[in-house]
């Protein structure tokens, strides 16, 4: 079975070049989440809600009243009279929502991990206080791209910046290590989590590879499978 969640993280590497200062890869990633889980199609109260548009993921990432930081994906209860968009390719509509019921934050460390640690996991941990906050009992999820490449190339406008392995550690040097401070100090916050390990060196012809193609493949259908179950539970 394809994932249209790892379709879409292959593809924000795999041909082309990964810029690391574009804030939209999380939300596109994200997006899909929704869709694999409808695409289980082992929940029919999910599956109601969304034919139904009784709920619906939100753009903006936002609820209306609610002041909160923006998480990469937010599915809830649509608000009564609210215009709905069917956005192109996607069975899930998007509009304004009154509650989150599933809130996802996505992460990506190609490079630099260590640099950068504290507040990615600053940034994971508190994203679950604003899923939660207005009320409710919001579902989240966190998911955490990890790079495992032994080198790789950032980009900043015509410049690039290879990794040297000195000054400049290489990924696989540092993920280990990023995997396992996440794995203590974020994880624990989250309904459902899941690393995706994967290799991109940012360097033509921009290949790209899970560690474990089949294992990734197998935890994810284990996470969504538990958060439809969870759905059900829930809502």
């Amino acid at each position: 079975m394809s994932y249209r969640l790892l379709d879409a993280f292959r593809a924000t590497f795999e041909g082309q070049i990964y810029r690391h200062r574009v804030s939209t890869h999380g939300d596109r990633v994200a997006l899909y989440l929704y869709e694999d889980l409808y695409g289980l199609n082992k929940s029919d109260n999910f599956c109601h809600n969304v034919d139904t548009h009784q709920s619906v993921v939100n753009g903006q990432n936002t609820r209306e009243g609610i002041r909160a930081r923006r998480g990469d994906g937010t599915f809830g209860e649509a608000v009564p009279g609210a215009k709905l968009q069917q956005l192109p390719g996607f069975r899930i509509a998007g509009g304004s929502v009154a509650t989150i019921e599933i809130g996802a934050e996505v992460k990506i460390l190609a490079k630099a991990m260590i640099k950068q640690i504290d507040r990615v996991i600053n940034d994971l941990r508190s994203q679950v206080d604003h899923f939660r906050r207005g009320g409710g009992n919001p579902i989240s999820v966190g998911i955490v791209g990890i790079n495992y490449a032994p080198e790789y190339t950032s980009y900043e406008k015509d410049r690039s910046y290879p990794t040297d392995g000195r000054n400049y550690p290489h990924p696989a040097q540092e993920a280990a290590k990023a995997e396992a401070r996440i794995e203590t100090e974020a994880r624990p916050k989250f309904d459902h989590f899941m690393f995706l390990r994967f290799r991109a060196s940012n360097v033509h012809p921009f290949p790209f590879e899970w560690i474990d193609e089949r294992a990734t493949e197998l935890q994810y259908a284990a996470v969504i499978t538990r958060i439809v179950r969870d759905y059900d539970r829930r809502f």
